[in-house]
This record gives C-alpha cells, sequence and structure tokens, in this order.
C-alpha cells in the first residue's frame, strides 16, 4: 500500500471511530435513541461555518458593541417600556448576524435606575439606594448613508430585565 492510501484509511477509521463514540455517548447521556443524520449534519453545518470566516460564520462573524446613533430615542423609548431611569451611556448593541443587509436585528444592553421609594413617616432617617437594572432588548437596525447605526424604536422589544442592586436599607 501506498503511504496516501495509509493516510486517507487513518482519516476515514478515524472519522468512523469518532461518530460511532459520539452517537454511544450521546446514547449514555440523553437515555434516546439519537437520529444520527441531524447529529453529522450539526457537526458538517458547524466545521463548514467556521471554515467560511465571516461569511454568516456564528463562531467567527461576532461583532463587538456598536455604538447607536439615536440614542436619546432609544433610551426614551426603554423608559416607556420598563418605566426605569436608562443611563445613556451604558447603551449598547450588539449583533452576531450578517449586517450586509438593509436591516438587521440587533440585541440592546442598558443599565436603568429606579428610584426606592419610602413611603412611611418615621423618626429616623432612612437611607436607601437606587435600584440598579440591567436591560436586555431586541430591535431592528440599519445603517445610514454616513455608517452610523440607527435603530427603529418602533420594534424595540424587552427580552428581559435582571436587578443588579437592590434596594438594601439601613435606619440611622
Amino acid at each position: 500500500m501506498s503511504r496516501i492510501m495509509k493516510i486517507i484509511l487513518f482519516i476515514i477509521f478515524f472519522a468512523v471511530f469518532f461518530e460511532a463514540g459520539l452517537i454511544s455517548s450521546y446514547t449514555i447521556v440523553t437515555s434516546q435513541a439519537p437520529d444520527v443524520g441531524k447529529l453529522i449534519g450539526l457537526q458538517i453545518e458547524e466545521v463548514t461555518s467556521f471554515l467560511s470566516f465571516g461569511s454568516g460564520s456564528k463562531i467567527i462573524n461576532t461583532q463587538g458593541n456598536m455604538n447607536i446613533t439615536n440614542y436619546e430615542q432609544v433610551a426614551s423609548e426603554l423608559t416607556n417600556k420598563t418605566s426605569y431611569d436608562i443611563n445613556v451611556q451604558s447603551l449598547t448593541a450588539q449583533t452576531t448576524g450578517t449586517t450586509k443587509n438593509a436591516i438587521f436585528p440587533v440585541n440592546i444592553t442598558a443599565i436603568g435606575y429606579q428610584n426606592a421609594i419610602s413611603g412611611s413617616n418615621t423618626t429616623g432617617v432612612v437611607i436607601t439606594a437606587n435600584q440598579t437594572y440591567s436591560i436586555t432588548a431586541s430591535a431592528n437596525a440599519s445603517y445610514d448613508i454616513n455608517d452610523n447605526l440607527i435603530v427603529d424604536v418602533s420594534t424595540i422589544k424587552i427580552t428581559s430585565t435582571s436587578v443588579l442592586y437592590g434596594n438594601a436599607s439601613s435606619t440611622l
């Protein structure tokens, strides 16, 4: 046998044993019979996505934070939807999809604040901190003529809010 034929056979045997191990481990972990076609298709899709280097790849084509040009309108809409005061310096947009289309989806993150209201009339001084929230929203965006990111505020949907800092209070 030639040397090239041995290398090809080694690669084939390696792939067969790898797939057999993957299928058996999937069966052990999930206690279900695997759909072999979907498993192999998923592997092929991820490898081709990894090798495409930026043309729609979910692994390589992750983009960083993009500055929002119409941040005041976005902050106002987020305030309307959440009733939190939005820190406009914390507004950022991220996308993992392609931005080659005229309109593309973005995820918006922001920090919001809500004043803690104490309604009791006591003789002590109550010190409370503002509650701080992390807000995540999704929307559609586009670039204008000067390549500035413009978020369509009518498409903003709140996906999650979480408390970063609660209202721990102490009395003096």
